[in-house]
Parts: structure tokens; C-alpha cells; sequence
């Protein structure tokens, strides 16, 4: 379920280029459009404003009106909505900053955007981009390497920019960290600055090296044969570690374990090609759909912000992570 941005108008705080997404929000960009454009179609025209934070002394109406000194409260300039309250030290990513980045991207380095928008009332900003990568894991199997970058207003995410991946097989929305090496991830705490160049410095920026190592982990996982009770220790594994130590559910018997099972032994999309079926390949891919589109989530407004940063990107780290100490 989407957790996209809808504005006073009704119109969702997204654009997208391409295929039209699978929730159908959002306004279409013409490929090449400049940055100006994507960013008026993503509804992304505003800016963060800092107000003194400002409370009444007494429980009743007038009290005196005091200040909360050290702190601000960040504020949409376009419906004044507050966000969040935070510390002066705290250091705002505007919008424009964020879609600005990839300026040079797309002018030299053959990036192009495919969706930019808001989440969470504007909580959350991001833009993806294809970086122009691709490769078959195996025959018929192609992914695409995508860049990520995302800041959020009331600190749920640092100002990250990673590399993501994307299953064409599964319509572009099996999305997954390349891996978990510091070339292939860069955060920046909000109490820091958030340098462009630096940033983009750090990446590598057209992902040879993480793009590489990528390609031929996922190839190592396609060549690995495991069958379902194998791939059921490995998942129960990284799910009981992920459980919380006061619920008594045995793992296997949870509806997330049974679902990627599932997945993984043949209704999971492209499950049953060569090389997917019967293999670690095969279990990634069961978890990364699972993640991404038949994990239960509390609302509509809170399965994307997981697969992306919460505990579903954590379990797909983990699946991987856990797979690589068996290839």
C-alpha cells in the first residue's frame, strides 16, 4: 500500500515517468524532463520554514504564552502545517536540494528520474532514478540498478542516498539494497551537512564497484541450490531474530513465514524460471515480494516507508547477509 502525500487539492504528491505505478497516483513526466518540471509535477514546490516553538503555561485558556528555547518547529511554507519539533541543531534538506542532486546526473551521467514525491504529509521526501545499469542474473531474469536519495523532516530517516535494485520480472517494484557496503550507502545525520559533491564522491557515483559486487552475489545465490526445508531453517532463522523477546509465536507458524514460503516455492512472480526455483536467488526474491507487497502493515500509509527504510528493508538486508555466509 502506498503512503504517498495527498494534498487540499487531492492530488498525490508524486510524479513518475514510464509505466504508470502500481497504486495509479501520481502525475506522468515526459522522460527528460528538467528538474524544474519534476518538481512541480511532484507537488514538491514548497519549502521548510523554522518557528519558535510556543506553549501556554496553564492547562486553561489564558495562560501566558512561553517559548521552548533550543528547539523549532518545521513548518510546510505552502499550508503552514507543522511537521515536527527539533533542536537547533537540527539541519534541513529542502526539496529543491534533493531533486537539485541529480541535476548533473542527468545531464551527464545518463541518470534519469523515474519518480520523485512526498510520503507522510511531506515527512518524507524522495527521488529514484535509473542509473542505466542492467544485467540478467540469469537468462530472462534482468534487474535494473536504481539510486535513492531521501530526507526526512522529523527525523525517521537520516538524509540517505543508496543504491537500490529492481526485478523487471516483477513490473519494477521489487526494490532491494545492493548490498550492505559502505560504497553502496551513504547517510548523513541531520545535525551534519549534507554536501552534494560529497555525497556523491562517496557513492562512486556511477556504482561500478557496488553494481559488480551486486551482480555477482545475486549470480552466486542463482547458482546455489536450496531446497524448502533449507530455505525455511535460513528464513526462520533471520525472522526469529527479528522477533521481539515477549511474543511466544514459533516463527513457522507466524503468517509471514508461511506467506514467503509460499512465495518461494512457486506463486511468487518469476518463482518458477531456472535458477530462481529451488534456489537462494529464489528465497530473495520471496522475501523482497513478500516485503514489498503481501506483508500486512498497520495502514496504507505505512508499507512503503518500510521496504524502503524500516523493518522490511532490515529483513531484506538480513535474508541477503545471512545467504552470503552459505554461497
Amino acid at each position: 500500500m502506498h503512503q504517498l502525500t495527498i494534498n487540499e487539492l487531492g492530488r498525490a504528491e508524486m510524479a513518475w515517468t514510464g509505466d504508470k505505478p502500481w497504486h495509479g497516483l501520481g502525475q506522468q513526466v515526459q522522460r527528460g524532463a528538467s528538474i524544474e518540471e519534476w518538481r512541480q509535477a511532484a507537488g514538491l514546490e514548497w519549502s521548510i520554514l523554522r518557528r519558535p516553538v510556543r506553549f501556554n503555561s496553564s492547562e486553561e485558556e489564558g495562560g501566558d504564552t512561553l517559548k521552548l528555547d533550543g528547539h523549532d518547529v518545521l513548518v510546510r511554507s505552502d499550508n503552514l502545517k507543522g511537521l515536527s519539533v527539533v533542536t537547533k541543531k537540527y539541519r534541513v534538506v529542502q526539496p529543491d536540494s534533493v531533486l537539485e542532486f541529480f541535476r548533473d546526473l542527468t545531464r551527464s551521467a545518463g541518470f534519469q528520474i523515474e519518480t520523485a514525491g512526498s510520503m507522510r504529509e511531506g515527512r518524507t521526501i524522495w527521488v529514484l532514478a535509473n542509473t542505466g545499469l542492467k544485467q540478467d542474473i540469469v537468462p530472462g531474469d534482468n534487474v535494473k540498478g536504481y539510486l535513492l536519495l531521501a530526507t526526512s523532516y522529523d527525523s525517521a530517516i537520516a538524509t540517505t542516498a543508496m543504491y537500490t535494485s529492481t526485478r523487471v520480472v516483477c513490473n519494477n517494484t521489487l526494490r532491494f539494497a545492493l548490498n550492505r557496503d559502505v560504497e553502496s550507502q551513504v547517510r548523513i545525520r541531520h545535525d551534519a551537512e549534507f554536501d552534494p559533491d560529497v555525497v556523491k564522491s562517496q557513492l562512486g557515483i556511477l556504482a561500478g564497484e557496488s553494481w559488480s559486487t551486486f551482480v555477482t552475489r545475486m549470480k552466486s545465490f542463482s547458482r546455489t541450490s536450496m531446497g524448502s526445508t533449507e530455505a525455511g531453517m535460513v528464513l526462520a532463522g533471520v525472522l526469529a531474530a527479528q522477533q521481539a523477546e515477549n511474543v511466544a509465536t514459533i516463527v513457522t507458524e507466524t503468517r509471514g513465514y508461511k506467506k514467503i514460503m509460499e512465495l518461494f516455492n512457486g506463486s511468487g512472480r518469476g518463482s518458477e524460471m531456472s535458477g530462481v526455483r529451488n534456489t537462494a536467488w529464489g528465497l530473495v526474491n520471496a522475501v523482497t515480494q513478500y516485503v514489498d507487497f503481501e506483508r500486512q502493515a498497520r495502514n496504507n500509509e505505512t508499507r512503503l516507508n518500510s521496504a524502503w527504510f524500516g523493518p522490511g528493508a532490515r529483513l531484506k538486508d538480513q535474508i541477503v547477509s545471512q545467504l552470503l555466509e552459505l554461497v
